[in-house]
């Protein structure tokens, strides 16, 4: 395989990695996000679908983000009667956002990320290398 092309595919992921890292950190932001009234949602978690996409220019197929959807999972309730979003009952709707789960993906899309980052340093090593034998 061409040098260069396997630093597109890599530089590709890594792209798509930092996208899934920054959606991954919304999620973790608004993990304590209750809805202002008793009939507004909380805060629905936003999931990463990946996707492959060809580079015709290239050759090459490449990872990319198919789409970001939301999680459909039931939200959480929460007995916090004085709060403007409980209800009737005193039950404030939670986010369906698991923070141990976001902190377990943000871990192995940073490995992903630098499973790239060396991939495309390894890459540059080896051009360099050829080109140090070339001269």
């Amino acid at each position: 395989m061409d040098l260069t092309k396997s630093m597109m595919i890599s530089a590709a992921g890594m792209k798509a990695q930092s996208v899934r890292m920054r959606i991954i950190s919304e999620n973790l932001a608004n993990a304590d996000s209750l809805a202002s009234t008793p009939d507004a949602e909380p805060y629905r978690r936003k999931v990463v679908s990946f996707g492959t996409e060809l580079n015709r220019e290239l050759g090459i197929e490449e990872v990319t983000i198919d789409r970001v959807q939301f999680d459909k999972s039931e939200f959480g309730k929460r007995y916090q009667p004085g709060h403007p979003g409980a209800d009737a009952e005193g039950y404030v709707r939670t986010p369906n956002v698991n923070s141990l789960m976001e902190v377990m993906d943000i871990k192995q899309a940073q490995r992903s990320y630098e499973a790239n980052l060396n991939a495309i340093d390894a890459s540059k090593k080896l051009i360099m290398g050829t080109i140090d034998l070339l001269r």
